[in-house]
């Protein structure tokens, strides 16, 4: 039996039961909510490993969830809506949202992207992401491998899984140009046009983090086309 335990919070019958039997056939844990209130209190009480959540559920919205959860959790959420614009999916991600699946999907996807939260769990968890040293700065920016925390000057910098491994990242390579496939590789496991999509929001959102009240610094360059190089300030 996996012991990889995952929280459903889908209200639309149907598509539970798509997921449920689906992990279930791969031997998968589960947890079941059909609202809110529900997702917080299994989400508290059992902390799984992954959250797949809708977005519309009939008690509140699902970034509601993710902003409750980010309070006292960094547990990965998978976002699985009908919900396809832009708008809806920089909301999510914004919010504290690892990864976003649009309805309808392949249960072939899903599994997939399943497996990257898995490895990704493992590498936040192994010694390879601290490196030669257990701190990293640039400037005013610091990052404590070691307690998986990022600073600007002595202040915490909030940030969700992604952005804070995008960071490692790139400050692990700092000075190289990492392309859109070796990240996209690197943070979700494949290429999809839709992990580049997303890279393109979390990386907009991680700059806007790390970068605040700098006016005139920069410590990401996008290179058009190709990727992003973290500059050394």
């Amino acid at each position: 039996m996996n012991r990889f335990q995952i929280l459903i919070v889908e209200d639309d019958a149907p598509i539970r039961n798509l997921i449920s039997t689906t992990l279930k056939t791969h031997d998968y844990k589960y947890l079941l909510a059909k609202d809110g209130a529900e997702a917080l209190l299994q989400a508290s009480t059992h902390s799984p490993d992954v959250v797949f959540l809708d977005l519309g559920l009939p008690d509140m919205e699902g970034v509601e969830i993710i902003k409750k959860i980010r309070e006292w959790s960094n547990m990965p959420i998978i976002v699985i809506s009908a919900r396809s614009e832009d708008e809806d999916k920089i909301e999510a991600l914004d919010a504290g949202a690892d990864d976003y699946l649009t309805k309808p999907f392949s249960v072939e996807e899903l599994l997939a992207r399943l497996r990257v939260m898995q490895r990704r769990i493992a590498l936040l968890q192994s010694d390879d992401e601290i490196g030669d040293s257990p701190v990293y700065t640039n400037g005013n920016l610091k990052i404590d491998y070691v307690a998986g925390c990022a600073y600007k000057g002595d202040e915490e910098i909030k940030l969700t899984p992604i952005e804070y491994k995008l960071l490692c990242l790139l400050a692990q390579n700092t000075g190289k140009v990492l392309t859109h496939t070796y990240i996209t590789q690197k943070i979700w496991g494949s290429a999809w046009d839709s992990n580049v999509a997303s890279l393109r929001v979390f990386m907009a959102t991680l700059r806007k983090k790390i970068e605040a009240d700098e006016e005139s610094v920069s410590y990401i360059q996008t290179h058009i086309g190709i990727g992003y190089r973290m500059l050394k300030v």
